[in-house]
């Protein structure tokens, strides 16, 4: 099964060579493609190992690593656009928390997935590394939703 034009419409980072990178947060740049697979539930990973954004009462530069698992619906998102959005938190000064919050919810709004989590892994500063976990789920997925939220405080 391969996917046609009109498949694909709406994807139109993907092959551009043309792309403008934007160093302000920007969630308007995310775009989606038909889940080709509905009927299967199953997970998409995608992992981020050079996030970047500011801190925001110093300005000093956070890096980390972005981990999203998330169970489509409808709708998935399209790597580049998504790689074009994360790198639009370069400029953006916001606690770590905040960040992995703004990125599941703006997810959240986008794709409408069954679940979804959104895993920050940032670098110490200061002798301390901070590790925020935030999930989502529909309604049939809140027992995940829990599960997943409490086997996360266990993780070292």
């Amino acid at each position: 099964m391969s996917r046609t034009d009109q498949k694909l419409e709406g994807v139109t980072l993907l092959g551009n060579q043309g792309t403008p990178y934007a160093f302000d947060y920007n969630p308007d740049v995310l775009e989606t493609f038909e889940n080709m697979h509905p009927e299967n539930e199953y997970v998409v990973t995608l992992d981020c190992p050079e996030f970047t954004s500011l801190c925001p009462k110093t300005g000093q530069p956070d890096f980390g690593r972005i981990i999203i698992n998330y169970i489509p619906r409808v709708r998935m998102v399209e790597s580049k656009s998504l790689k074009l959005y994360l790198f639009s938190f370069r400029n953006h000064g916001d606690f770590h928390e905040d960040c992995v919050n703004i990125i599941m919810k703006d997810l959240v709004k986008l794709m409408d997935p069954k679940y979804i989590e959104v895993i920050g892994l940032f670098n110490p500063r200061g002798g301390i590394s901070i590790k925020p976990f935030a999930n989502y789920g529909d309604s049939d997925h809140q027992d995940m939703v829990r599960a997943r939220l409490i086997s996360n405080l266990h993780n070292d």
